[in-house]
């Protein structure tokens, strides 16, 4: 089947599935000779309606919350993007915990907005919470199976005569309720209105607010946070003084379990 163009589309506070989303399009546009496009949908500016065609392949990532897409950007993947019998591979980028439900739900928006799933993946990648789990990730030996599997989609739209059924990929039906997160009792750990505090280390660049993906830090006053927190860690990992910082005694308690329970190193996997 031919092709014209190779989108790649993410959301990425952490950049992770920036990365993973870029590296895998811009492989299979290489190695199909077409040209590569990309949308970012980070940033609340940027996050505009996109319309593709049956000539086209959209590598669609997200990083995984809770188990699933992130709550507060599924409106906009339900919203803002129609197929219009566009090629499509959903990725989805972990924290070394699970997936969970995360690549079939993005499989299903995707396949009900026009879009044709061929094939799907999901990549382990350095936890937003804490740099315990799955450090550096995704690593040499884990680009190297995207390679392998940017090399199976280009050969699979090369070869395809018809439209398949969309990939089949783990999960269950209907898609359950968020992962509840945990703390180190065992029991449910509540921080949903938890927000980044500020240090007097601040030196006022406003790096924290333009970076924010749900823009609820206060350009103005970079330690108010009047807005909606995700927990992404944007702000976090961008501040130059390291002035931003988690204390809520809910949110630690959850990092720490994590921390305990999830050492093991997970693995990628694709699916065509």
């Amino acid at each position: 089947m031919e092709i014209t163009c190779v989108n790649a589309v993410f959301f990425s506070a952490a950049g992770n599935t920036k990365k993973v989303v870029t590296e895998l399009a811009g492989r299979v546009a290489g190695l199909r000779k077409v040209p590569l496009e990309i949308c970012d949908l980070t940033l609340p500016q940027d996050r505009i309606s996109q319309g593709y065609d049956e000539k086209q392949l959209v590598i669609f990532g997200t990083p995984v919350y809770a188990g699933r897409i992130p709550n507060k950007l599924l409106p906009f993947v339900q919203t803002l993007f129609q197929g219009n019998g566009a090629l499509a591979v959903p990725v989805v980028t972990f924290g070394n915990r699970s997936y969970d439900n995360a690549l079939l739900e993005l499989r299903n928006e995707l396949a009900l907005h026009g879009f044709h799933p061929i094939a799907a993946g999901a990549f382990p990648a350095q936890h937003a919470f804490t740099e315990k789990l799955a450090k550096g990730r995704p690593d040499e030996t884990d680009m190297k199976l995207l390679h392998e599997f940017a090399t199976g989609i280009a050969d699979k739209v090369l070869h395809l005569t018809e439209i398949p059924d969309p990939v089949s990929v783990p999960g269950t039906e209907p898609i359950s309720a968020y992962y509840t997160p945990l703390g180190t009792d065992g029991k449910p750990a509540v921080f949903l209105k938890a927000k980044p505090k500020t240090s007097t280390d601040c030196t006022d660049c406003k790096r924290c607010a333009s970076l924010c993906p749900m823009g609820s830090i206060d350009y103005d006053d970079p330690a108010s946070v009047p807005g909606i927190c995700i927990k992404c860690q944007a702000c976090v990992k961008a501040c130059p003084a390291h002035a931003k910082y988690f204390d809520d005694p809910a949110f630690l308690s959850h990092v720490e379990m994590l921390e305990q329970n999830y050492t093991r190193r997970a693995e990628p996997e694709v699916f065509f």
